[in-house]
C-alpha cells in the first residue's frame, strides 16, 4: 500500500476507533470495520443469526486492506495505552455456536478478532461489566409468522412459531424449545422473574405492517422457573394483587 492510501486508511481508523471509544469506553475490530463503513448493521445481524458462516464475507474490502486496518487499529490502541480483553462472541442460534470472523479461521486472526480494547480510566469493576455484558449470549428470537403455511426446512412440519436457520425456518421440536411455555408480555417484573430463572429463553416477535417492524409479543421460558416467577410475585404483591397469578401458577402445577 502506498504511503498516502496508508494514511488515509490510518485516519479513518483512528476516527472509527476514537468516536466508539469516547461512547462505550471500549472498542472491538467489529466497531472499526462498521465505522469506516466496510460493514453495515444488517450484514453483522445475519452474521449474529448464524446466516453469514464468517464476517469477512461480508465486509466490502479485501483481506490485504482488512489486514492492513486491522494492524492499524491495534497499533492506535496500544499508543493509546488501552487493554485488551478478549471475548466470546456466540451466535443468536440454538447451540449457541461460536461465531467465526475469517475466512481461514486461523485461531490467532480469530483471538484478535474478538479482542475489545478498554480504556484505563474505567474501574476494574466496570471492565468486568463491560466484558460480561459484550460476552453474554444474545437471546434467541421466535418469530410469530404471519404467514401460516411456513415448512420447517427440517422435518416439512409447521407450528406457530419459527425460528430463522441459513437454510430456512425451522419449527420449535427441530431446535429443541417445544417444552417451553409461552409467557405474553405486559407483565414486566413477571417476565424478568421468569427470565433469570429459566436456563433456556426466547424472545417472541411478530412483524408489524403498520409500523413496519417486529415487535415483541412475548417471552418463552422453562415451565418451572414461570412457576417459581409467578410465586415470587404473588408473595411480593399480595394474595389479592396477585389472584391472576396464583390461578396461573396452579395450571402450571
Amino acid at each position: 500500500m502506498r504511503p498516502k492510501n496508508r494514511q488515509r486508511l490510518a485516519d479513518r481508523v483512528t476516527r472509527a476507533a476514537e468516536a466508539s471509544l469516547a461512547a462505550q469506553g471500549y472498542v472491538a475490530p467489529l466497531d472499526v470495520l462498521l465505522g469506516v463503513g466496510w460493514l453495515d448493521a444488517g450484514a453483522v445481524k445475519r452474521w449474529r443469526l448464524g446466516q453469514i458462516n464468517y464476517l469477512e464475507r461480508a465486509v466490502q474490502a479485501n483481506l490485504s486492506r482488512i489486514s492492513e486496518a486491522m494492524k492499524l487499529f491495534r497499533s492506535w490502541a496500544a499508543t493509546k495505552g488501552l487493554l485488551a480483553s478478549e471475548t466470546a462472541y456466540v451466535a443468536r442460534a440454538p447451540g449457541r455456536p461460536t461465531l467465526r470472523f475469517s475466512k481461514s479461521g486461523h485461531p490467532t486472526i480469530e483471538r484478535l478478532y474478538r479482542t475489545h480494547w478498554v480504556s484505563p480510566a474505567l474501574s476494574e469493576r466496570k471492565r468486568e461489566r463491560l466484558k460480561e455484558k459484550a460476552s453474554r449470549a444474545p437471546d434467541l428470537v421466535m418469530i410469530q409468522p404471519l404467514n401460516t403455511e411456513w415448512t420447517c426446512h427440517r422435518c416439512g412440519g409447521t407450528g406457530d412459531l419459527l425460528i430463522m436457520e441459513p437454510p430456512g425456518p425451522a419449527c420449535l421440536r427441530c431446535v429443541g424449545l417445544d417444552d417451553l411455555e409461552f409467557l405474553p408480555a405486559g407483565d414486566a417484573l413477571l417476565t424478568r422473574r421468569a427470565k433469570a430463572k429459566s436456563a433456556r429463553f426466547a424472545v417472541v416477535v411478530r412483524y408489524s405492517r403498520s409500523r413496519d417492524r417486529y415487535e415483541r409479543r412475548g417471552l418463552l421460558v422453562e415451565r418451572q422457573a414461570l412457576v417459581h416467577a409467578h410465586a415470587e410475585v404473588e408473595d411480593r404483591q399480595g394474595a389479592t394483587a396477585s389472584g391472576e397469578c396464583r390461578l396461573r401458577r396452579d395450571d402450571l402445577a
